[in-house]
């Protein structure tokens, strides 16, 4: 048993005894086989043994011949089994049973009594050209997440960077980004080690994940500094988001090695076309040099270029939510609109409760107001 340790696994399908035991023979020292009787049979071993690597399989078979088994493995839900390679062991199948078999998803073919050489070449190729397709996806998937993180690669940022300013430059519009960092994140690394400081930044991204657009990109671009894109939003509104991104850091309750952390965040946004840059690279590179200008001037702090935020509307709920959050200065700047909002509400309180409100002077009152900023 001990001679097969290491060896790939591979799965020999036939309802003929003597059949299996030729090719087992061929392949011994090579492989490691299985073998089943009918592809019914075979078809259970394949889902449960993920150590199988090919499948050897006759065509003329009891319960699930060799043509059903092939269709049952490429529409599966299970990705290795879409992919598994598939061996057809022929006889005297015409052309056209050939092609049904290459239109199911056959991997290679194998004629009846041929030879242990052919059937190894053809196992070989078959098995390293699967590796190098999982090695290839592999390397896509690491180009698009980065491991550590969960996040998206700096890379994959500046690729949705460039589809998104070539959308803006066909067909108009805004392109927003920015870059945020933790302030002194290098002493943060000294205090908890390299690793556990980046699972803290992490953490944090992965919150304000779950809060953002699904058209919006939030990668991690350098340590302790992560990227946002948000194709189609202004620059003001933008500016609005990452104010609120740095307050949420500054508010946060993250912990390590079971102590409360004080952290803060640098912010440098950029947009296209208010900024005039016309690649990636310089978009992401302005907004970088905005977040150490911003890091250089104290730190906690955001630069947008210039760009005032947008104040959103808010409603009641929101507001009384951060009442009770304890931030009353963001609710101040909605006061109005909310009076609006509960206008009707208070007529109808104020009648049906007999609450003698004050409403005719305040209706007056904020009229006078009205007219001022007009």
């Amino acid at each position: 048993m001990s001679d097969l340790a290491g060896l790939p696994r591979i799965l020999v399908v036939d309802d003929s005894k003597l059949v299996r035991r030729s090719l087992i023979q061929h392949v011994q020292g090579h492989y490691e086989v299985r073998e089943e009787a009918d592809g019914e049979s075979a078809w259970q071993t394949l889902v449960l043994d993920q150590s199988i690597q090919a499948v050897i399989s006759d065509l003329s078979m009891p319960k699930l011949d060799g043509y059903q088994l092939l269709a049952r493995l490429r529409s599966s839900k299970l990705r290795r089994l879409q992919a598994l390679p598939f061996i057809l062991v022929t006889g005297e199948e015409s052309e056209d049973e050939r092609t049904k078999a290459r239109s199911l998803g056959a991997s290679d073919f194998i004629a009846k009594g041929c030879g242990g050489n052919e059937i190894l070449a053809r196992l070989n190729n078959l098995l390293a050209l699967a590796k190098a397709q999982v090695d290839l996806d592999e390397g896509r998937k690491q180009m698009v997440v980065d491991p550590a993180s969960e996040l998206f690669t700096r890379k994959y940022i500046e690729l949705q960077t460039m589809q998104a300013l070539s959308h803006v430059s066909r067909h108009g519009g805004d392109v927003s980004l920015m870059v945020f960092g933790f302030d002194g994140f290098d002493l943060m690394e000294q205090m908890l080690g390299p690793t556990l400081a980046e699972d803290v930044g992490n953490r944090f991204a992965k919150m304000l994940a779950a809060k953002m657009r699904k058209e919006d990109s939030l990668g991690h671009y350098a340590p302790g500094q992560f990227a946002v894109l948000s194709p189609g939003t202004a620059p003001e509104y933008f500016t609005s988001f990452a104010e609120r991104v740095r307050q949420a850091v500054e508010v946060s309750h993250l912990t390590a090695k079971g102590r409360p952390l004080s952290l803060t965040v640098s912010i440098g946004l950029a947009s296209v076309p208010r900024d005039t840059v016309t690649s990636p690279g310089g978009l992401l590179a302005l907004a970088v040099e905005r977040m150490q200008a911003a890091m250089r001037a104290g730190g906690n702090r955001l630069d947008s270029g210039g760009v005032a935020g947008a104040v959103r509307p808010i409603g009641v709920q929101h507001a009384l939510q951060l009442l009770a959050a304890k931030r009353p200065d963001a609710v101040k700047p909605h006061l109005e609109s909310l009076l609006c909002e509960l206008w009707p509400l208070l007529k109808e309180m104020d009648r049906e409760l007999g609450l003698s409100l004050p409403l005719t002077g305040l209706e007056q009152r904020f009229g006078e107001r009205n007219k001022a900023k007009t």
